[in-house]
């Protein structure tokens, strides 16, 4: 099809599905190739380069003075004809034709609109790309083709696959599907497109493949049954294809007769505005289709310029007007004259050339959804907006050598590409075209849905788009408009195994893709608070992980407290005998008159009262959170209080010897030993020994808080470590030292004569205290956390009540119930009523 002009633009397009290639041997006659089963969208595309041609004509502010022609081929879908054809334009080889000059000659073709093939693509621009010749494509998607050193003068007004394929991931990532089918095509669309997609998909981390194949060249059944097989029983319900419609069709057949329903497919750009499988009969199988679609575009006048086509029109132009005869025997069912042999006899009809388009319904016409129309149509004005901005160059400030500028006498086809890289034009629609670096269009697509109509009908709506962002991909939809070809009328789902929740992670099945795995529930201590999480964090040091294991939580703390039932007794025991040993110290002070209060040095006694109330009150210390001031002064107020408290038993111990030495003849020297100076003076001394000891301790290696998780990992038990143990071994020897002493020496004076001798008293409270200590030793060894305090706690209480109730006990016995006993007869054991 071609039209003169100052300057011709090529154009490759596909009108018929298939051919015949010619014999091209030396043998026989060169053959033409032949071509069939006419295509009517390919036809509407021709036409959409002739109308955009001719618009540029009328209009007075683009190319002015200059008439753009053109010389469109078609390639019928093969290869050898798209490269034969793409040679002839530009070699100038295409058919003599008369120019609007009156002047035989080959009008030159700048560039070349076409082609709708990757393939194809490829193939032509290896070639075209050594003499810079520019070729603008509206359909060629691979991204290979944006190797600007192997394909220099390569531009497309369609965005590259490598946009399509991140436009399909986002989809995936939008509904959560992770497990996919890709089938591709056997050529180099299908191959770019699914290396690009497993490439994306895998540096996204948005899913996994469950397989990949490739549909076979033409109808092989066997493979096609084999590939059907492999969809039917993968789990995985989305399937993704990049392919031509033509791959789609066998396919198809084929799942349609294995009855394979359920799946999800996601279209390419290259057969989502397939009509051929837009049919009642298959919506039962691609219903709810989701597909990545070409840029819809308005293109204002074209359907009237469609309309105007007529047989009877084109005589001028014989390649036009056989053209233009096939559409019209296509869409009204007849033949020109004279037609085949049996035409009329068989019932068909003759074409009159005045049939009226308007009333048959054929695709030509549907000018509202155009989408690779619109790139035909955006490729031209790019070339004729370069060819313009070209001729617009001032002499002397031009790009080229020299400040020149190209010429349109003179016009090489690289002087445009200069021109093509730099384009930027808005349509009447709105949309801005220019290229970048490596020829290709800004990056948008619209994401179509296959609706199924109650009434059986099919429609292919717009439910989103996705465009490029100085965000990346943004994709919108709108998803109250997909229609979902499932009962529930929801997406579906399409995973290999289901999200990890929060408190498990994900562990890899050995041998199968990474999106197959089982949950393994975090170990305890560690937590996961994300789906999917493939490692489980471990807690901070003072936290334990929840049951659910998907937060982190305090750890409970373990001390010995007032508030439980153990400490409340520990404490009560503590002030009971605080308050006992009060009130005893009262009653002592009310009676200090009284000899069995006076006896043995009164003064001891209330030492040693208050010496052992210090002991009751320094348990409190043991009870309660440790801190480095209750752990420094736990100790030392114990080891004080004691020491001060078995100094007193000491000092009474030998005074009651010095007394009893004292009433023999010769030994009144002995108590001037033991005088109450003296006593002061020896309680003193011993326990400022032990206050050396403890301030030596608390100086060298201070007890301490500390927090200890070795007992139980989920809780943290508050303890105090003794820091020196040599210290706390030296504190409680000196201790058990004096309470020894006193034992030894209160047993010596067991049997003297009194009746009511205080030795026996001191013997038997000092038994009951190193029995207390020595079952203490291996049991706070062996008691973890805080049942080691209780375990000191208690032996404290026991040995001060031992102490308390062994030595004044009796003795208040007698006060309080017996005072007929406290007289210095009966104390002396003279004059005891019985």
């Amino acid at each position: 099809m071609h039209k003169a002009g100052d300057v011709v633009l090529g154009g490759l397009f596909q009108v018929h599905f298939f051919s015949v290639f010619p014999d091209l041997s030396f043998t026989s006659e060169p053959q033409q190739p032949t071509c069939h089963s006419f295509d009517v969208v390919g036809f509407r595309r021709v036409q959409t380069m002739a109308f955009a041609i001719d618009e540029i004509n009328r209009n007075t502010n683009l190319l002015p003075n200059v008439t753009l022609g053109y010389s469109l081929y078609d390639h019928c879908v093969k290869l050898g004809i798209a490269f034969r054809s793409a040679l002839s334009l530009a070699s100038g080889q295409e058919e003599q034709f008369m120019s609007n000059k009156a002047c035989a000659g080959n009008p030159p073709v700048v560039g070349i609109v076409g082609d709708s093939s990757s393939t194809h693509c490829i193939a032509i621009s290896t070639v075209l790309g050594l003499y810079r010749v520019p070729m603008v494509s509206y359909f060629a998607t691979c991204s290979c083709l944006s190797d600007r050193q192997k394909f220099p003068s390569f531009f497309r007004t369609i965005p590259s696959d490598a946009f399509q394929v991140r436009a399909m991931i986002q989809i995936l990532k939008h509904f959560g599907w992770t497990w996919a089918g890709l089938l591709r095509s056997d050529d180099d669309y299908g191959l770019h497109a699914a290396r690009s997609f497993q490439s994306d998909l895998a540096q996204s981390g948005g899913g996994c493949l469950a397989y990949l194949e490739v549909l076979p060249w033409g109808n092989d059944p066997a493979e096609l049954r084999r590939i059907v097989d492999v969809m039917r029983k993968s789990t995985a319900r989305v399937v993704i294809v990049f392919a031509h419609e033509s791959y789609m069709i066998n396919l198809i057949k084929e799942v349609v007769r294995q009855n394979v329903t359920g799946l999800q497919w996601m279209a390419s750009e290259a057969w989502t505005a397939a009509t051929v499988l837009q049919t009642p009969q298959l919506m039962p199988y691609l219903g709810g289709t989701l597909g990545i679609a070409i840029r819809r575009g308005h293109i204002p006048g074209f359907k009237d310029f469609l309309l105007q086509i007529r047989p009877d029109l084109q005589h001028n132009n014989s390649y036009g007007n056989n053209l233009v005869n096939q559409f019209w025997e296509h869409t009204f069912q007849c033949k020109f004259a004279p037609p085949q042999a049996g035409w009329v006899e068989a019932g068909g009809s003759l074409c009159t050339g005045q049939e009226d388009l308007e009333n048959v319904d054929t695709e030509l016409l549907h000018t509202s959804d155009l989408r690779p129309e619109y790139n035909v149509y955006k490729a031209v004005y790019a070339l004729a907006y370069a060819l313009d901005d070209m001729l617009q160059c001032e002499p002397g400030r031009g790009p080229f050598s020299g400040h020149s500028c190209g010429s349109l006498q003179r016009l090489e086809p690289w002087q445009l590409v200069y021109y093509l890289e730099k384009v930027n034009f808005t349509t009447p629609f709105g949309d801005q075209v220019s290229f970048d670096e490596n020829g290709d269009a800004l990056p948008i697509y619209d994401v179509m849905n296959w609706l199924w109509l109650p009434d059986g009908q099919t429609k292919v709506q717009n439910v989103g788009e996705v465009k490029e962002s100085a965000k990346g991909e943004e994709l919108t939809l709108d998803e109250d408009k997909i229609f979902w070809n499932s009962e529930s009328k929801q997406p579906p789902r399409s995973v290999c195994s289901d999200s990890c929740p929060p408190g498990t992670r994900m562990a890899r099945k050995k041998g199968e893709p990474e999106c197959c795995f089982d949950c393994i529930p975090c170990s305890e201590g560690k937590i996961s608070n994300t789906t999917d999480s493939i490692k489980c964090n471990s807690c901070p040091e003072d936290f334990w992980s929840s049951p659910q294991r998907d937060y982190c939580v305090p750890k409970e703390t373990e001390f010995l407290s007032y508030n439980e039932p153990l400490g409340i007794c520990l404490t009560t025991a503590s002030l009971l005998g605080t308050f006992i040993c009060v009130v005893v110290l009262g009653i002592f002070i009310h009676h200090r008159g009284t000899p069995i209060v006076r006896a043995n040095n009164s003064e001891l006694s209330f030492q040693l009262l208050l010496s052992l109330k210090l002991c009751f009150l320094c348990s409190l210390l043991f009870i309660g959170r440790p801190r480095l001031w209750t752990c420094q002064l736990r100790h030392a107020a114990f080891g004080i209080s004691f020491v001060l408290c078995i100094s007193c038993i000491l000092v009474k111990t030998m005074v009651v010897l010095a007394v009893f030495k004292a009433s023999k003849p010769g030994g009144g020297s002995h108590l001037k030993w033991f005088g109450p100076l003296q006593q002061r003076g020896t309680v003193l001394v011993l326990t400022s020994i032990q206050a050396a000891i403890c301030t030596a301790w608390l100086v060298s290696s201070s007890p301490a808080p500390h927090k200890n998780t070795q007992y139980h990992n989920d809780k943290i038990v508050y303890e105090c470590v003794v820091g020196s143990t040599v210290g706390f071994g030296v504190l409680l020897g000196y201790i058990g030292f004096l309470a020894i002493l006193s034992f030894l020496l209160a047993f010596l004076a067991r049997n003297l004569p009194d009746t009511f001798n205080e030795a026996k008293l001191i013997t038997f409270s000092m038994l009951i205290f190193c029995a207390v200590w020595v079952a203490f030793v291996p049991a706070y060894v062996s008691s973890p956390g805080k049942y080691a305090d209780v375990v000191e706690v208690f032996a404290i209480l026991a040995s001060s009540f031992g102490l308390l109730v062994s030595l004044f006990g009796p003795k208040c016995y007698i006060i309080l119930l017996r005072p007929e006993r406290n007289t210095k007869k009966a104390i002396m054991g003279r004059g005891i009523e019985s």
